[in-house]
């Protein structure tokens, strides 16, 4: 006999909300003693709906070992699951499917000295749990995390990033790290401006950037996003002579569409 559904996810609170702009809002549930994830992979997040249920897939943004879960969503116009997390308050029940999911992890990798991770809106939420994480430090050499959005005010985790330098974890690693901030359609100071991902890794200054050369050796390509910023970024670095990752065929690049 089947499960019933209630067998396969649990009830959370809402823990708290943030609404950093009209479209873009992170937010914390309870976490089960028993819910185990790996960093990069997500969640199955869901709502009753009449007498069935609505479902949605977003990574988990905490590290590993956080006693909440917390998770970065963009509202969309006329999406049902946006408009429940809109109207969601402070207090509320949330269900979370027991199973964590997902590939898009760095101890697939059996090699490699540099980990670049590159994302579109909120492709940045599974490697803002890597990044938490001490042994991605300690394993690699250098980490690059660039982050593509439209408008500067998009880059909601800017200072997120540069407080892990105090840290108590990876504080003492943060030399190891570089933040690539891209705004797409105005130009901002600090930040790559006016070009897309692969377009900036087929001229080159995303690596001058970086402050390092890419090679098939020591490089190591993470992407997440939109599907066509994944696609056209996997083009893009194929084009370079890169290769993605299988099992059985190790190769330099994982990927993953944004949900």
């Amino acid at each position: 006999m089947a499960a019933s559904p209630e067998a396969k996810f649990t009830e959370e609170k809402v823990l708290w909300i943030k609404h950093h702009t009209p479209k873009l809002m992170t937010f914390a549930i309870s976490r089960p003693e028993s819910y185990r994830f790996s960093a990069g992979q997500f969640s199955r997040l869901g709502f009753r709906d009449g007498e069935g249920f609505i479902w949605r897939a977003y990574s988990v943004v905490s590290a590993e070992y956080a006693d909440t879960l917390e998770y970065f969503a963009v509202l969309i116009e006329g999406g049902p699951m946006s408009a429940r997390f809109a109207a969601m308050k402070e207090g509320d029940t949330i269900l979370l499917d027991k199973t964590a999911t997902g590939f898009l992890l760095p101890e697939r990798f059996p090699d490699g000295k540099d980990l670049v991770m590159l994302c579109t809106g909120s492709g940045i939420a599974p490697f803002l749990s890597i990044i938490e994480q001490p042994e991605i430090w300690q394993r690699f050499d250098r980490l690059i995390l660039a982050h593509s959005v439209s408008f500067s005010g998009e880059l909601i985790f800017r200072r997120r990033v540069e407080a892990l330098k105090d840290h108590p974890l990876i504080g003492e690693y943060f030399h190891k790290f570089r933040f690539i901030p891209i705004t797409t359609r105005e130009e901002t100071e600090g930040a790559l401006s006016g070009k897309r991902i692969p377009e900036l890794l087929k001229n080159g200054s995303l690596e001058t950037y970086a402050g390092f050369k890419f090679t098939k050796a020591d490089t190591r390509f993470m992407v997440c996003g939109n599907p066509a910023m994944v696609k056209d970024t996997f083009q893009a670095l194929m084009d370079l002579g890169f290769a993605m990752h299988r099992n059985r065929i190790p190769g330099e690049i994982m990927m993953e569409n944004g949900f």
